[in-house]
């Protein structure tokens, strides 16, 4: 057993040793490394690096160049050797596959949603690996009209992602961003007639976001550059031979910009923001020849959206006193100073503001409080504001788009670990709801066979840490549950306690099934998230390791028992704590993990680098560079035993290089000193978000489950 880094009460260090004790047992048989052919062995290539005093020696440096045709031969050498190990899973793989399956249905039908006069909705059909896009003109008994069906798209690819399209304000044409690499930061454009059903010629590559101007012909996107920041906005007029003209340019390097339309179609946004602060451009959608116009200069550390209403601006507006927003009313002439605004909502430091929708009547917020998610609606006639409540102590519910300016009615949807998701339709003047579909889980799915609780653990620093957890009723606390934990905490972005389908084909095989709402994420507020980044980011990991103890101390599981999963920045937390403590967990799956970071942030060219600097720290910096070099999971692997670890890429991810997870394992296998099991998965078609139709996707959380199941000899 590895000595641990944080002090254990002495019921917990028992714990732990009897726990060894059984893991030995347990894993008798069990195969381990050991009775496998021996993984492949990256070349060891060594560059070395110095910065700030301090030597780093790479290794494995050389995997980073995928042109380089030893690098294919070797992520083929290990999705072979990932194939050898898991063969005796072919079984297993399939029946989850079966099962996960089997609690969806098939054919199905989202609800139709009014937008300009054609109802809009999506359909998957049995078999079919991608949603159909539809639409009917006035009413929803009115005629189909198929306006993309990605199925027919996709054909000849190995993977295809339509990421957004907007239909023109005549209705008449549908401009569409789409890719067939399965990056999330590389799209091209395309409009396509929707009376012909034919592509225009136009064909635009290299676009983060675009909008329609309001005479059918104009449309405006944002151009990225060879780091796939979106840094240009650009004008089209649909048939021009001559370039588009470049309407502004963002050059700060650690700023995007993106476009949005108004509720009232009146007006397109130019937004240009970092993670801190954050500026808004003004073009009327009537005149796409005009220039855009600043709404309110940027200030460091000062963050605001806008949205329009036929009398007035809203604004969303926080800095570092208001860290949790508040919204201003705004007039439509003079607006520039800040001191014409007037108050709407008061900031509430225990109310984080995370969005808002503009309409005729009345503005609906998205806010976070005590760790949940709430809809609260205000009404502009009277300021009174209604929340949208439920009884269950842990829940997820979010905006479900409503687009018309003049509506009274609001969509939302609803759901939680053991309720599948609803959709309702709020009536703002009566406060009531409507339900309007209930997912359908095939195979007689029964909520109330499952408990939700939430717990709270006790960090390193005695802050108290929300954690959700879902089992099947009748459970024992008794120290003999296998758990699957799960974490982000990045970005801000919360972990919500939402209906995951899958995760019921472990909690059937008496799995409970968790999340830790640890800090660098927003469940708790702003604040919450402060306190997880930059200088602060040990704490998401420390706040991750104390719900994992928790569950031990609480006779939920013992550590050779408890597996966890995280993807992307919660593939770092993976690598992080996993480092910190590998005696606590059995199993580690790592999607698409971002754990090289030091390499990564001292790389510009690398694509979203430079953004970054406001979550990690820029390490050109020493302060910055010496607190990522504590935490940054590639450089801090060294000689001990670790869990069996299971880390997945993508050849095409262009937010985490599949050269990070590559990396990473063959650094681990090189130095642990364990029997244990790691596997490197590559998807040699797709990026960061793995296979993109729906039942390779499927395959891919069964393969995941497969090994966590096969690991803890289940």
């Amino acid at each position: 057993m590895m000595k641990s880094t944080y002090p254990l009460s002495l019921a917990m260090a028992v714990l732990i040793l009897l726990s060894a004790c059984s893991k030995s047992r347990q894993t008798q048989s069990i195969k381990m490394q050991n009775d496998f052919p021996k993984p492949p062995v990256a070349v060891v290539k060594p560059d070395t690096f110095k910065e700030f005093g301090h030597i780093r020696i790479d290794n494995y440096f050389w995997l980073k160049n995928k042109k380089d045709p030893k690098v294919i031969e070797y992520l083929k050498a290990e999705n072979a050797y990932c194939d050898t190990v898991m063969a005796s899973t072919k079984g297993l793989q399939d029946t989850l596959f079966k099962e996960i399956k089997g609690r969806i249905k098939e054919d199905d039908q989202s609800v139709p949603q009014l937008d300009n006069g054609y109802y809009y909705y999506n359909r998957t059909i049995k078999d079919k690996q991608y949603s159909v896009y539809c639409r009917k003109k006035g009413d929803t008994t009115a005629t189909e009209e198929v306006v993309f069906d990605e199925n027919q798209m996709a054909e000849g690819h190995d993977a295809f992602i339509l990421a957004v399209f907007l239909v023109s304000p005549d209705n008449r044409l549908a401009a569409y961003m789409f890719n067939t690499t399965g990056s999330y930061a590389e799209y091209d454009l395309k409009i396509k007639d929707l009376v012909t059903g034919k592509d225009l010629e136009d064909h635009i590559k290299g676009v983060g976001s675009f909008t329609w101007a309001n005479d059918n012909k104009t449309l405006f996107y944002t151009g990225i550059n060879k780091a796939l920041r979106s840094c240009k906005v650009f004008r089209h007029g649909l048939g021009d031979k001559k370039p588009d003209q470049l309407i502004y340019e963002e050059k700060d390097e650690i700023f995007t910009v993106g476009l949005t339309k108004s509720n009232t179609k009146d007006f397109i946004f130019i937004y240009s923001g970092s993670f801190n602060t954050s500026e808004v451009r003004l073009l009327p959608a009537d005149k796409p020849l005009s220039e855009p116009k600043i709404f309110m200069a940027r200030k460091k550390d000062v963050e605001y959206d806008v949205q329009h209403h036929k009398t007035c601006f809203y604004v969303r507006y926080k800095d570092p006193q208001v860290k949790n927003a508040m919204i201003y009313q705004a007039p439509l002439k003079g607006y520039e100073d800040m001191k014409s605004w007037k108050p709407l909502v008061n900031h509430d430091p225990k109310v984080k503001i995370e969005s808002f929708s503009t309409f005729e009547k009345f503005i609906s917020l998205f806010v976070r409080a005590n760790g949940l998610n709430e809809i609260r609606i205000l009404n502009l006639a009277t300021g009174a504001i209604s929340p949208i409540t439920f009884p269950e102590p842990v829940y997820t519910i979010f905006p479900a788009g409503t687009h018309e300016y003049n509506t009274v009615q609001y969509r939302y949807g609803y759901g939680s670990l053991n309720r599948p998701w609803t959709t309702y339709d709020y009536d703002t003047e009566k406060h009531t709801s409507k339900i309007l579909k209930v997912q359908e889980v095939p195979g007689g799915f029964n909520p109330d066979d499952y408990v939700v609780e939430r717990l709270w653990a006790t960090a390193s620093d005695g802050v108290k840490v929300p954690m959700a957890i879902v089992y099947k009723k009748g459970l024992k606390k008794d120290g003999k549950n296998p758990v699957l934990l799960e974490g982000y905490g990045s970005y801000g972005y919360s972990t919500d306690a939402n209906f995951r389908v899958s995760v019921f084909s472990l909690l059937s095989r008496g799995f409970i099934y968790g999340i830790a709402q640890v800090r660098g994420g927003s469940e708790m507020g702003e604040q919450w998230y402060e306190d997880g980044k930059m200088m602060k980011k040990m704490n998401t990991f420390t706040d991750f390791i104390a719900c994992a103890e928790n569950l031990v101390k609480e006779k939920f599981t013992t550590p050779d028992l408890l597996g966890i999963r995280g993807g992307s920045a919660g593939g770092l937390l993976m690598g992080a704590v996993t480092n910190l403590r590998p005696d606590l967990f059995h199993v580690v799956i790592a999607q698409v993990p971002f754990v090289d970071v030091i390499n990564t942030m001292l790389d510009k060219d690398l694509p979203l680098t430079t953004q970054e600097y406001e979550q990690w720290g820029n390490p050109n910096e020493e302060a910055a560079y010496n607190y990522i070099m504590k935490y940054s999971p590639y450089d801090n692997v060294k000689a001990q035993a670790y869990p069996n670890i299971l880390a997945t890429a993508g050849l095409n991810d262009s937010q985490v290089s599949y050269h990070e997870p590559a990396k990473w394992v063959a650094k681990l296998r090189a130095v642990k000193t364990d029997n244990n099991i790691i596997l490197l998965k590559t998807n040699m078609e797709s990026g960061h978000g793995g296979a993109t139709g729906r039942y390779d996707y499927l395959k891919e959380i069964a393969f995941d489950f497969a090994f966590l199941l096969d690991r803890m000899g289940r």
